[in-house]
């Protein structure tokens, strides 16, 4: 017996928006052949649905109910500089060299015009004209078992692929800037290609942001994958504040060689919808990984961080810290994994969940998990959620300070652990940020 499968609208208008723009999207026939492997890999997948383990907390088939038209093509009318500092709030402050893509499109204009010692970047559009372009990314294979990446590989328009040079110390870290400006609804698709070569050091910043009006449903796919060579480090912040109407999935595959160092840390906030997803893997030993963020939700807000880290290798070390708070009707998801092979002796492997609850209609749906095939290990794992706490404002309130601002302290001090993570230099912004979004929450 054959069992026909029913296709949403939102995937039947995926299928049928790739074949209208296939002969739009940059690169060559061999990239013409990844996209359409990839979109054929789509077709028998479908969207993650909450059948599916790793989607169980983000049904992506009941809450995409259509396929928005694709973003492809020149920028008609990019934002004038003025704005995008306007978007990075007090990002726009700090003295890092900027790569910025509008609507999904690199802008050179708007972008670092000086050359870096021990930096080689190129827009990805580029890099997929040449002939061997799909070859290069391995484009064909990446898609095979993941939808979200699968759709990527599909409809990317560009992205920064970035070579930083053995033994090269970047004094000031790079801000990969990707803005929506359009009022009209688009789905964006960008993915970034960075190798961190041998003993390296350099530090990203990767923004996705809504320019101030551009209020149209969006929706936003993208592909980081990061290669950092033996003993190299790599410092990655991801901030997200696509703006409450935007559907934001992203994923991240860091690989990390021998003695390599990983730092990441994400902060999400005022986008609909967000699924982040990172699969680490140590592909030699020694390295280390540190992958913590912060996300604040509020109206019917749904953040998802979802991460597997995988400990191929000996003597590795991993950490994971997450903070939230979440109000109104948002919907907080943690899901960490952590994996240890038979060959990972000497794993040391802890990860933390920590979400704060300002209201009770809020939800949070935690799933830590360890895998341990090594018997030489020390692994953790832990999830907490809690109310403000009553004796804390008491305690407060008893010298003469207003429930408001008492409550405002606490919030902030919840979040601070985690945002401590992050590199002295980035945090008074990045804190900043954090606290005009605090202040919209209710309470």
């Amino acid at each position: 017996m054959t069992v026909a499968i029913t296709r949403t609208k939102a995937e039947q208008g995926l299928t049928q928006n790739f074949e209208a723009v296939a002969a739009q999207l940059p690169g060559g026939p061999a990239v013409a052949a990844a996209r359409r492997a990839a979109i054929g890999a789509f077709a028998a997948l479908g969207l993650p649905h909450r059948r599916l383990e790793a989607w169980k907390y983000t049904d992506l088939r009941a809450a995409l109910k259509e396929a928005l038209p694709v973003a492809v093509g020149a920028v008609r009318a990019p934002p004038t500089l003025a704005q995008i500092d306007t978007a990075l709030e007090e990002f726009a402050e700090l003295d890092v060299h900027r790569f910025v893509f509008v609507d999904g499109v690199y802008v050179q204009g708007l972008s670092a015009q000086t050359a870096l010692a021990g930096l080689t970047f190129t827009p990805l559009a580029e890099r997929l004209a040449k002939p061997e372009g799909a070859a290069d990314e391995g484009l064909a294979a990446a898609a095979e078992q993941d939808a979200v990446v699968a759709l990527n590989t599909a409809f990317m328009t560009d992205g920064a692929v970035i070579e930083i040079a053995r033994g090269a110390k970047l004094a000031k870290p790079l801000l990969l800037l990707f803005i929506r400006t359009t009022g009209e609804a688009r789905l964006l698709t960008t993915r970034n290609l960075l190798s961190i070569g041998a003993n390296a050091c350099a530090t990203v910043i990767e923004a996705h942001l809504t320019l101030p009006g551009a209020a149209a449903a969006g929706q936003s796919n993208a592909l980081s994958e990061l290669a950092i060579a033996e003993g190299a480090q790599l410092a990655h912040v991801k901030l997200t504040l696509a703006g409450q109407a935007e559907s934001h999935l992203a994923t991240c595959r860091p690989t990390l060689a021998a003695g390599a160092t990983y730092r990441a840390f994400q902060f999400t906030a005022a986008t609909g919808l967000v699924r982040n997803g990172v699969a680490l893997r140590f592909a030699g030993e020694g390295a280390k990984a540190d992958v913590s963020g912060c996300f604040l939700g509020r109206g019917h807000e749904h953040i998802d961080t979802t991460l597997v880290i995988d400990h191929a290798l000996g003597g590795c070390e991993s950490r994971e810290l997450f903070k939230g708070v979440l109000a109104d009707r948002a919907r907080g998801v943690f899901q960490g994994k952590v994996i240890v092979r038979p060959d990972a002796q000497k794993t040391d492997g802890k990860q933390m969940a920590q979400v704060l609850m300002l209201s009770e209609d809020a939800e949070f749906d935690s799933k830590p998990e360890l895998e341990i095939n090594a018997d030489d290990v020390v692994c953790g794992h832990g999830s907490t959620s809690a109310e403000i706490d009553e004796d804390l404002l008491f305690y407060f309130r008893a010298r003469g300070i207003a429930v408001e601002v008492a409550r405002a302290l606490l919030v902030e001090s919840f979040i601070a652990e985690a945002i401590d993570k992050v590199a002295e230099a980035l945090r008074p912004a990045l804190m900043a940020v954090a606290r005009r979004r605090l202040a919209q929450l209710s309470t």
